[in-house]
C-alpha cells in the first residue's frame, strides 16, 4: 500500500519567499505614501491611479490589481460611502471626503497587499475617528496573527476592538481578508467577526492580508452597476485599511509597513 505524501493546507513560505514579499510589500508601501501625499482638493482618482502605478512600475514591479479578473486600473479608490473596490475616473477630489485606497504589486511573483484610508482637506470628527477605529482594529488584528492562535484569533479581536467604541460603528462582514502569497488571493479567508480559538490554526510560513472595512451605519452593502464598486446601503461613510503580514518564528511582520510594523504592532500589544 502507497502512502500519499499530504500537501499542506495552506501555501508556506520559505524565509526567502518572505524577502520577495517584503520587497512587494515596500513597493505597495512607497505607491500609497506617494498617493497618500497627492491625495487633496482637486486631484481626481484617475490621478491617483497614475501616480500609483509609475511609482510600482519605475520599482521594477507590476501592479496586481490590473487586469485582475477584468478590473480596469492599478489601485482601486472608495469615496465617502464607497467601500471598496472603487475604480479610478474622472471624480475631482472635495474637501471632507474620506478616500479609501487599496494597492497591490507583484515582485518576482511574490504579492503584496495594503489599503489606507485618507481625508481630504478638513473632513468632519466623526469621519476622521471612523478612520482611525478601523486603521486600530486593523492593528488589533495583525497583533493577533500569531503562530498558535486561530484565524477566528484575528476577527475576534476586529470585532472586539470595534464593538468597544462608543459609536455603533457598522463592521462589514461581506467581504474579508484572505491568504496571499504566489497569488493575491488565497485560502484561507480572514473574516472581520470571529470567535476566539476557532478556525484554522496559524502556522510559521503563512500570509496574510488583513482588511477591516467599517461604517458610520449600517453594516449592509450593494454593488453597483460597474459590477466593482461596493457601497453602503445607507448612503454613509466608510473607511478600509489593510497590511499583509507574514507569520514567523519572531512573530508576525508586516511586510507593507516601512518599519515591519513594530509602531502599530507595539500599540496594539
Amino acid at each position: 500500500m502507497g502512502i500519499g505524501l499530504r500537501k499542506p493546507k495552506f501555501e508556506l513560505k520559505t524565509p526567502e519567499q518572505f524577502a520577495l514579499m517584503r520587497d512587494a510589500g515596500l513597493v505597495v508601501a512607497a505607491a500609497l505614501e506617494q498617493v497618500r501625499q497627492a491625495a487633496a482638493p482637486g486631484v481626481t482618482t484617475l490621478e491617483l491611479d497614475a501616480i500609483a502605478e509609475a511609482c510600482i512600475r519605475d520599482a521594477g514591479a507590476s501592479p496586481s490589481f490590473l487586469g485582475y479578473h477584468g478590473y480596469p486600473a492599478s489601485i482601486c479608490v472608495s469615496v465617502n460611502s464607497e467601500v471598496v473596490h472603487g475604480i479610478p475616473g474622472p471624480r475631482v477630489l472635495e474637501s471632507g471626503d474620506l478616500v479609501s485606497v487599496d494597492c497591490g504589486a507583484i515582485v518576482s511573483g511574490w504579492h503584496g497587499d495594503a489599503a489606507i484610508s485618507i481625508p481630504i482637506g478638513e473632513v468632519s470628527p466623526e469621519v476622521q475617528t471612523l478612520s482611525d477605529v478601523t486603521r486600530d482594529a486593523l492593528w488589533a488584528g495583525l497583533a493577533a496573527a500569531v503562530a498558535g492562535n486561530t484565524i477566528g484569533d484575528i476577527g475576534a479581536a476586529v470585532q472586539s476592538f470595534v464593538e468597544r467604541q462608543a459609536h455603533p460603528y457598522g463592521l462589514v462582514v461581506d467581504y474579508v481578508g484572505h491568504g496571499i502569497g504566489s497569488s493575491m488571493h488565497m485560502p484561507p479567508n480572514v473574516p472581520n467577526i470571529g470567535t476566539a480559538g476557532k478556525g484554522p490554526q496559524i502556522v510559521v510560513g503563512m500570509a496574510l492580508a488583513i482588511e477591516p472595512m467599517v461604517t458610520l451605519g449600517s453594516a449592509e452593502v450593494d454593488v453597483l452597476s460597474d459590477d466593482w464598486t461596493v457601497v453602503t446601503d445607507d448612503g454613509l461613510a466608510a473607511a478600509h485599511w489593510e497590511h499583509t503580514v507574514a507569520i514567523t518564528a519572531d512573530g508576525p511582520v508586516v511586510t507593507t509597513a516601512f518599519d515591519g510594523g513594530s509602531e502599530g504592532l507595539g500599540r496594539a500589544i
